[in-house]
């Protein structure tokens, strides 16, 4: 299954050699499109590692990812179950920019002041 999600970066970790042959890296995205903000955790792997190098923390993002769960069983003979949300492709979000910048602030001077001050009560 193939998802997407838009967010704020707020965790970047640097890449790990697991093996000669595998390496990943994770990053934690924020998502803050409800009441409760959830802090999202995503691996990239072997060549797309390098995805994360463009993007700042507190950058807004796209994350495009699939979902990925695998069983393991332990030499005790305990079964434990492991989910992984892998990224395959990161963009900047519409209107980010590669770093973080202050709110706007409203410039309440340029407006026009009202031509009556009358108050209707």
């Amino acid at each position: 299954m193939t998802f997407n999600i838009t967010g704020t970066l707020k965790v970047k970790k640097d890449e790990q050699v697991i093996s000669d042959r595998f390496k990943k890296r994770e990053f934690v995205l924020v998502d803050d499109s409800t009441q409760y903000p959830q802090f999202i955790s995503f691996q990239l792997t072997q060549d797309k590692c390098s995805l994360l190098d463009a993007m700042n923390e507190g950058q807004k993002i796209t994350v495009h990812f699939n979902l990925k769960g695998r069983e393991w069983q332990s030499p005790q003979g305990e079964t434990k179950y492991f989910t992984t949300l892998e990224a395959w492709k990161i963009d900047a979000a519409q209107g980010s920019s590669s770093s973080p910048a202050a709110e706007a602030i409203p410039n309440y001077d340029a407006y026009p002041a009202p031509s009556n001050d009358d108050l209707p009560f």
